[in-house]
């Protein structure tokens, strides 16, 4: 399966702590680029995760995040009455020394530190949960790569396809446009009245045909373009070796611009080059 590295997912997870809400995102990168932003007690968890991202996925940057929202509406509050009864006395003692009558009231009692406290989360509870709700996040981000990655084989495809309709359009015409360079040589050498010594012409025109002889160049191109075909096939982590063999396309295509003797060949060398960029360009998206 060819994938991606470009995916979002979201996923909202009902634990029995509280509600998990996990976002991770992917974006092209040559490595495995991993970055989590999550709640200060569930930084414990950040190597399970990178756990679960390596083993699916290979390449790209991925970003995590994760919001949690614990349960607390139906926990009762616990007052620690005996640090009350220690600051009431406390403020008795000081207004004994600068006169009577206590100043503290109910609200700024509650507001002290340690006063008020809540029934503690079960930790292993919360990180159970978190890390069912970061699988199905997981899941929906490789699904949505594999997606990616079947549009983008197709599209590749279509471009292979496109490049070896103009392998064959080349490769038809090259005789006739040899002859033709052939005839326009002879015409010339008419037109200003130069006696041919056709031995020498032969040889001439041997040498010309051996530099613009492009017949190991197209069959390089068809090469490739079998190797590419063989590549996608296989699938998975795949995108260093396709865009490794589009820098051998593009080099034959070059030689083949080079080459060319006729207007005709050198249009569709240009457009072998666009059919190339465009290939390379979606391949930068491949894992």
């Amino acid at each position: 399966m060819i994938l991606s590295m470009t995916a979002f997912a979201r996923a909202d997870h009902e634990g029995l702590v509280g509600n998990f809400y996990w976002e991770i995102r992917s974006v092209n990168s040559r490595y495995l680029e991993l970055h989590f932003r999550l709640p200060d007690s569930l930084k414990s968890i950040e190597g399970d995760l990178r756990d679960a991202i390596r083993a699916k996925l290979t390449r790209g940057k991925v970003e995590c995040n994760l919001k949690f929202i614990a349960n607390t509406g139906q926990q009762d509050l616990t007052i620690n009455e005996a640090l009350v009864s220690q600051l009431n006395q406390a403020a008795d003692q000081v207004h004994a020394l600068i006169g009577p009558g206590n100043a503290l009231d109910a609200l700024e009692i509650l507001k002290w530190p340690g006063v008020l406290s809540q029934p503690q989360l079960d930790m292993g509870q919360v990180k159970t949960d978190a890390l069912q709700g970061f699988d199905s996040a997981l899941t929906d981000l490789v699904n949505m790569r594999e997606r990616e990655g079947t549009a983008l084989k197709a599209f590749i495809e279509q471009r292979m396809a496109g490049i070896d309709e103009e392998v064959s359009k080349v490769k038809a015409i090259l005789p006739e446009i040899l002859q033709a360079q052939r005839e326009n040589l002879l015409k010339r050498l008419r037109d200003v009245q130069i006696k041919v010594d056709e031995e020498r012409f032969e040889q001439e025109m041997v040498i010309l045909l051996q530099k613009a002889d492009v017949d190991e160049e197209l069959d390089r191109l068809q090469a490739h373009l079998q190797e590419v075909g063989r590549i996608l096939k296989q699938g998975s982590a795949i995108g260093r070796r396709l865009d490794f063999m589009m820098q051998e396309l593009n080099r034959e295509a070059n030689t083949l611009s080079s080459k060319s003797i006729s207007h005709l060949t050198t249009q569709i060398a240009v457009q072998l080059k666009v059919l190339i960029e465009q290939m390379r360009e979606q391949i930068q998206n491949i894992e």
